[in-house]
């Protein structure tokens, strides 16, 4: 893609594209013609998407095969990028010298209310995560802003004492009030926009997009709720 790079200092902080970057044309690209007003671009194309997991399931298996590990998946963003590289890692289980049994559970955060983060985070399904004690843990998240949601997950994980705990993120945001963390595996890192698709939602609108887009003024505006939920997550 024109206009994109690769950081050269370490090959797991992902394709950079730059805050320039406009997308492509929606007319290029299928999708529910329910969204036709409230998208702006694609901003990530699936196929593109599907690439770079099967890259980062590869990076996965080379530093942690031969390891049993959990899977935390963050809901409900997170869930199709965390079937999509399951199965990568699987296809690689089945054709490479080394294996990675998997074990997935899941853990639902909510700190949006409508394209703002909170300082607010409610963790549901903690009660189940004592299961994580002496574990290998590999989180994956769909989307990474400030990191402050993640390094609150980080803290609490920690506290049930898993052997080992590696991030996987698909997203990460350039923002302002960044804390500095950085996954150990990231697709691609971003500009500070609020994307949808691919399991990303807006108030639990657009996880039924393929691509990931860029919502449009009407779409926010349509789809606004005074209520908090998980959105972008």
């Amino acid at each position: 893609m024109a206009g994109w790079e690769r950081k050269q200092t370490d090959v797991e902080k992902g394709i950079v594209i730059p805050d320039d970057w406009p997308g492509y044309p929606l007319d290029l690209f299928t999708f529910p013609e329910h969204y036709s007003e409230d998208l702006d671009c694609v901003y990530i194309p699936h196929g593109v998407i599907m690439d770079r997991i099967e890259r980062l399931a590869r990076n996965i298996m080379d530093d942690l095969g031969d390891h049993d590990i959990v899977v935390l998946c963050v809901l409900k963003g997170g869930y199709q990028f965390c079937a999509d590289l399951v199965d990568c890692i699987k296809v690689l289980c089945c054709n490479s010298n080394k294996t990675l049994p998997m074990r997935v559970d899941f853990i639902r955060l909510k700190s949006y209310l409508n394209d703002q983060s909170t300082e607010d985070l409610h963790i549901e399904g903690a009660e189940n995560l004592s299961a994580l004690s002496g574990k290998n843990v590999l989180i994956v998240e769909a989307i990474v802003d400030t990191g402050k949601t993640m390094k609150a997950l980080l803290d609490h994980v920690k506290a049930f004492k898993p052997k080992m705990i590696k991030v996987a993120g698909l997203l990460v945001k350039r923002v302002a009030s960044k804390t500095g963390y950085l996954p150990n595996y990231v697709g691609f890192e971003i500009s500070n926009r609020f994307v949808v698709g691919y399991a990303l939602d807006y108030n639990e609108y657009f996880r039924d997009l393929n691509h990931i887009c860029v919502i449009s003024d009407h779409g926010k505006n349509r789809n606004t709720r005074s209520e908090e939920g998980p959105t972008g997550t």
